[in-house]
């Protein structure tokens, strides 16, 4: 086992990780795994120029910057699909800027191609075995959400797909609620591992953050549905277990992506939902996806956000088809938000 230098980038994907297993790496032939932390060196720059680590500080990076990676797949309309490769490989993709390498299949035509990244080795503990974020939690739950018992008030935010304003709306309700005097903690519970978003959510009030990664998961997409519906109900027992508290929950992506659908059609997430806040690019968007909602999932959001919030005139349209309350997650009247959400 060859010891890593100093100066190495650990970024958040590692999130879960211990600092002091970080050590040793050894090529191993071994067929790769969601999770696997390997330790690589930048080759090419491509669309990502950037790697954010564990404290979500963001570093610049070059050919030849060192770093720990992880494996894992992603689903982002707006960037790449990437997988883990079904063997090893010496190059792979950055796939994220928080550390996740994989094989990219497809790519918006928007952007650039991906960060080359070669790979030197696994990272192995101090007994040689090779390190995999899904063993290790910073998040266990303390009580089980099963039963009867009352729980924390859940807001879930979804939106019709990737940037369509779901993070800004969720940090809306935090800001509303915390300034209202509630007990407010926030999660995200799919999508590929990056600190920004709840960051932003603590930034608004909520007192307690965490999402997949903190379950040691690099990302959800392709998870197995009873594992995604765990990342839910771990996340509930940890941090949804208190009922003077409100619990705000964003899904990731889109409302036709597959770990959303799996979880708009639990019975489990469903029956937790207080209020739920749906996020659209815009007014035609918002339109359609209330057709889907109702249609496939039937649900009715309490309250319209995202981009199309922004705009008078998209809010003019949107009015002509439904009495739904919208609120402007940029623009933000406290206390009307407050009210919707209570």
């Amino acid at each position: 086992m060859k010891r890593i230098p100093a100066g190495f980038i650990v970024p958040s994907a590692c999130l879960t990780v211990p600092p002091k297993l970080l050590r040793g790496y050894e090529l191993l032939e071994k067929r790769p795994e969601v999770g696997d932390v390997m330790y690589g060196r930048i080759t090419y720059l491509g669309q990502h120029s950037s790697l954010e680590n564990k404290q979500g500080r963001i570093h610049l990076i070059n050919d030849g910057t060192r770093a720990v990676f992880v494996y894992g797949n992603r689903y982002a309309s707006d960037a790449f699909e990437g997988f883990v490769p079904s063997e090893s490989q010496q190059q792979v993709d950055l796939l994220a800027r928080s550390g996740i390498i994989g094989v990219m299949r497809e790519k918006n035509a928007q952007i650039k191609d991906p960060t080359r990244v070669k790979i030197l080795g696994n990272v192995l503990d101090s007994d040689g075995q090779p390190l995999n974020t899904r063993r290790f939690s910073i998040a266990d739950p303390r009580h089980s959400p099963n039963g009867d018992k009352k729980r924390a008030k859940m807001i879930l935010v979804i939106g019709t797909s990737m940037n369509s304003g779901k993070s800004t709306a969720a940090l809306a309700c935090c800001r509303a609620l915390s300034a209202m005097g509630y007990a407010v903690r926030a999660a995200k519970i799919t999508g590929t591992a990056s600190l920004k978003d709840i960051l932003h959510m603590q930034d608004g009030g909520a007192h307690r953050v965490a999402d997949f990664s903190y379950l040691g998961f690099p990302s959800t997409y392709m998870l197995d549905p009873a594992e995604v519906l765990g990342v839910f109900t771990r996340l509930d027992g940890r941090y949804g277990n208190n009922p003077a508290n409100y619990w705000i929950v964003e899904l990731a992506d889109g409302i036709l992506q597959r770990e959303t659908a799996l979880l708009l059609e639990s019975p489990i997430v469903r029956r937790r939902v207080h209020k739920l806040v749906f996020a659209a690019s815009d007014a035609l968007g918002a339109i359609g996806g209330l057709g889907v909602l109702r249609e496939r999932f039937v649900l009715v959001p309490d309250a319209i956000s995202g981009l199309c919030s922004s705009s008078p005139l998209g809010m003019r349209e949107l009015r002509d088809f439904t009495q739904i309350p919208v609120f402007n997650s940029v623009d933000l009247n406290l206390k009307e938000l407050a009210e919707i959400l209570i």
